[in-house]
């Protein structure tokens, strides 16, 4: 399998890398945990002018027809600093359910002003007691003359206190129905809500919520479907961030004990701790190699083989990021558990990736039941 960049997707990574450098250190994030929306609108803007929130959307809603690869260069790049806009919720999740189910007119309305950058979105699927079960949400939509009644309450909805609209999934005729709500429509109540990494999510409740026929995006009976790949798709995309993460971490971790002192010599130079060093290597180029893969079949349409490569990246995102984070508090001393220290921003978000799209007993239970993994997997009677 040939793992070379394009060159394409070569300038695509020294754009992205550079911006970020230059205008998005971790101290602009620092500053925007105080800030209501949590990010720039101009930043959000200018990404859409450099086509950033178009590249891996499909050129027939007017993308650029980009991979899954190119969303994981930007994530991956995004994570080394922090970057708080809401790249995933819009853009990987709300538009690519949207690309995915929509409408062309939908497709017109919605989704043209988002790849501009002119507004935001959320997808809407977290339910109490759901867990990460998302195929049969407590929410309804009934139907009423041409139109819907939506009504339910959805949880940790990520950009959800910001996003123009929102997508919702709930039950009708016995089936998942994806919905598109203007937040601002009567009947929706947003709940604003700050997140364990400093970012922002939002609870909302849709009562009564009158909709008409136009604003279903499933016409073709594959609600579900669209779901189920757009959440796959978003705990790659969790996986290439955290790959930022814990490189970032790592090389942060090596650079402070090359320089901190104890006993008249440099830290870096006891075994002991040149040994964790070299594990926090290890299980970050694991990592690396994990979300390679699992960024290579979130394309796929085979939806076994795109589990199986997506859910086995995430538990090792989640065992290697915990480990390399912790270390890395562990080897700072004292000042590593300061909220003045950047190593605890990268900490506490790689914590808050490991959770979002089904954590580690979610996946490897998933992995586990793959039809794949079981015929390899001999039973004694």
């Amino acid at each position: 399998m040939n793992f070379e960049l394009t060159d394409d997707q070569k300038l695509l990574q020294k754009t992205v890398t550079t911006f970020v450098k230059k205008d998005s250190p971790v101290k602009r994030f620092r500053d925007l945990r105080s800030d209501e929306l949590g990010y720039s609108l101009e930043v959000w803007r200018q990404m859409g002018e450099l086509g950033w929130l178009s590249v891996i959307l499909p050129e027939s809603v007017g993308g650029f027809g980009g991979s899954f690869i190119d969303a994981a260069l930007m994530l991956e790049a995004f994570g080394t600093t922090l970057v708080p806009e809401p790249f995933v919720s819009s853009i990987v999740m709300a538009a690519g359910i949207m690309a995915d189910a929509g409408q062309p007119e939908q497709i017109e309305r919605w989704l043209e002003p988002l790849m501009e950058g002119e507004t935001t979105a959320a997808l809407a699927y977290v339910e109490d007691g759901c867990r990460f079960d998302f195929d049969k949400p407590k929410s309804e939509a009934t139907k009423q003359g041409s139109g819907y009644r939506l009504t339910g309450d959805k949880r940790f909805v990520l950009n959800g206190h910001a996003a123009h609209f929102v997508v919702v999934s709930a039950m009708v005729d016995g089936e998942v129905g994806l919905f598109v709500v203007d937040s601002k429509m009567p009947g929706v109540t947003i709940q604003p809500i700050k997140t364990f990494d400093g970012q922002r999510a939002a609870n909302i409740r849709f009562e009564n919520v009158e909709l008409e026929d136009g604003r279903r995006l499933d016409k073709n009976g594959k609600g579900l479907q669209a779901l189920s790949r757009t959440l796959d798709r978003a705990a790659a995309a969790a996986c290439a961030e955290g790959v930022g993460i814990v490189t970032t971490a790592l090389k942060m971790t090596n650079e402070y004990l090359q320089t901190r002192e104890q006993f008249g010599v440099k830290i870096g130079s006891f075994q002991a701790l040149q040994h964790r060093a070299v594990d926090m290597f290890v299980q970050t180029e694991l990592c690396k190699s994990s979300s390679i893969m699992a960024s290579i079949m979130a394309d796929s349409d085979d939806a076994i083989a795109r589990q199986d490569a997506i859910s086995a990246a995430k538990v090792q995102m989640v065992e290697g990021g915990r480990f390399v984070t912790q270390q890395s508090i562990q080897l700072h001393g004292g000042v590593g558990i300061t909220d003045e220290h950047d190593i605890g921003l990268y900490f506490k978000r790689m914590h808050v990736l490991n959770t979002l799209f089904g954590d580690e007993e979610f996946h490897l239970k998933r992995f586990a039941a793959s039809p794949t993994f079981l015929e390899g997997v001999e039973v004694a009677v």
